[in-house]
């Protein structure tokens, strides 16, 4: 039986099982063991202790990917405090929400993170402490890690069981200010036993390396929990993972699996230099975040060989609980279940829906968490028993995949018609000149016509004869109501945190600048 505390589970049951001497943590220029990590994050938990911070208080962590990281989230859950994280590049008006809305004891975090707030600290009087990786600002809350995490290595752990609160993870906030899930001690272990172990395969043997940061919950379990739950090894970079950063880190550190998200595997397979390196040491990618269009995974197999294993997850069950496995990958399906969830797809009515019909997703399993902070209406909109409903659209298939179909929300209706974006996007991304897009509607008489945000690839002309040679592309191939009646050439396409296109803010960039600087490509207009 895993052991009832996290921290147990994912750290000290390795000292135990005799793997102190092995490499936990590798980064350029330093290799951390499991025992070093083991002593790093007792002395984390003494000086959280020094501070004051009591059992189920939360500790918010804000720095990049640093070995510290690691030490910080277990000497936190060895003392039995609260684990919540934040990307330590955001604003510091953002930054502050965090520290308000979880009420937090302590704050640990890089010396960026800490100027930022340095000026509103009077606004938090619950926080008894930050301890700032780097340089510390000046003022009494403030404490450098260097002194405050030194000393014994010895931390006597607080006796934390299975239904104790030990994480948050927060929601990408597409709606609102982002929510935490509260998550109790054994869910993490429950879905690492089925999806890291059963599905992954993952053994001592594996390497792990991730674009997503481990502030992310996608991230923390890819690239540290599930490592360290098997004796593994993972590799650590704080740079922002560029394809150049990403091809210099396989080479060096020759990893395993890879963590990444669609925007990253399009950026790095056509990168001009992609055919120059080797990716042979990969046996898998993992990809979640947002759908991957079946032409993507094409291009990356046939440039690199190696199969993604596109799967979808969330804070509110904490990680992956559909996938494509290793040897069973259909491009275009998110595959099947992870052992140990159960799922139904139903209509608005709440009636289950059967094979080949597209539903709403509900997702069951012994890893959701208790509901949202702060947010009682909505968790009981959302949490029913162990059951969550989710607001993805889904169908599936009568070899038990399931196809994703978009949000309810992102759904166009087109002359009465339904357009899921995801298929719209597919069929844009095989057009020789578009590098990246996303699909939307605008009204025109009360209407919702498809609109296309197509980020070119370098040399292509942005002009109406490409708008409109894209939008034959896409009437060529796919039913002629869901081709881009207009087409916008953007620099990027604006994304959360996660790495995921906001839709929304598309939606509203339309909505307040209007169609200026669109290209109209409805073919059936006259002239």
């Amino acid at each position: 039986m895993p052991s009832a505390s996290m921290a147990d589970y994912f750290l000290y049951d390795r000292l135990k099982e005799a793997k102190g001497d092995r490499v936990a943590i590798r980064t350029r220029t330093d290799a951390w063991t499991y025992g070093r990590v083991a002593q790093e994050s007792d002395r984390v938990g003494n000086a959280l202790r020094a501070l004051g911070v009591r059992p189920e208080e939360r500790v918010l962590i804000s720095m990049p990917d640093v070995p510290e990281f690691a030490a910080g989230i277990f000497g936190a859950l060895r003392i039995g405090g609260v684990v919540a994280m934040v990307n330590p590049l955001l604003p510091a008006e953002d930054l502050a929400y965090y520290v308000g809305y979880t009420r937090c004891s302590a704050l640990l975090c890089d010396a960026d993170v800490a100027a930022k707030l340095g000026p509103v600290m009077e606004h938090f009087p619950l926080l008894r402490g930050v301890i700032v990786l780097g340089a510390p600002p000046p003022g009494q809350l403030f404490h450098s890690w260097g002194d405050a995490v030194r000393g014994t290595s010895t931390c006597e752990p607080w006796p934390s069981g299975p239904d104790d609160p030990a994480y948050w993870l927060f929601t990408s906030g597409s709606t609102g200010k982002p929510k935490a899930v509260v998550h109790l001690q054994h869910d993490f272990p429950w879905l690492t036993e089925r999806y890291a172990k059963q599905v992954l395969r993952m053994t001592q043997d594996d390497v792990t390396l991730s674009v997503a940061r481990l502030f992310f919950g996608y991230g923390t379990g890819s690239n540290l929990f599930f490592p360290f739950a098997v004796g593994a090894t993972t590799c650590l970079f704080p740079e922002k993972p560029t394809p150049e950063v990403l091809f210099e880190a396989i080479a060096r550190f020759k990893p395993t699996i890879l963590t990444s998200v669609p925007t990253s595997i399009n950026a790095m397979v056509s990168h001009p230099d992609a055919a120059k390196h080797d990716l042979s040491s990969l046996r898998c990618v993992i990809s979640a975040g947002e759908a991957l269009p079946p032409e993507l995974f094409h291009r990356w197999k046939q440039r690199f060989g190696v199969d993604i294993l596109d799967g979808i997850g969330s804070a509110e069950t904490f990680h992956i609980y559909i996938t494509n496995a290793p040897g069973d990958v259909v491009p275009g399906s998110l595959g099947r279940l992870v052992p140990g969830f159960e799922a139904k797809l139903t209509d608005e009515q709440g009636t289950e829906l059967p094979d080949g019909d597209i539903g709403t997703l509900w997702v069951k399993g012994d890893s959701v968490g208790v509901g949202y902070w702060q947010a009682h209406e909505k968790s009981k909109e959302t949490f029913h028993g162990d059951w969550v409903r989710s607001a993805d659209l889904f169908r599936r298939d009568a070899d038990g995949r399931y196809w994703y179909c978009g949000r309810a929300d992102d759904l166009l209706k087109v002359g009465g018609m339904f357009v899921s974006p995801l298929e719209v996007e597919d069929c844009l991304l095989q057009h020789p000149a578009v590098q990246e897009c996303a699909l939307v509607a605008y009204q025109e008489q009360g209407l919702d016509k498809p609109i296309a945000f197509v980020v070119a690839k370098a040399g292509a002309a942005q002009d109406e004869a490409l708008a409109k040679d894209i939008a034959r592309f896409v009437k060529g191939r796919l039913a002629a109501y869901k081709f881009p009646r207009r087409v916008r050439f953007v620099q990027d396409l604006p994304r959360n945190d996660r790495g995921k296109v906001e839709r929304k803010k598309l939606r509203e960039e339309l909505a307040k600048a209007g169609l200026g600087q669109t290209f109209d490509t409805d073919l059936s207009r006259r002239p």
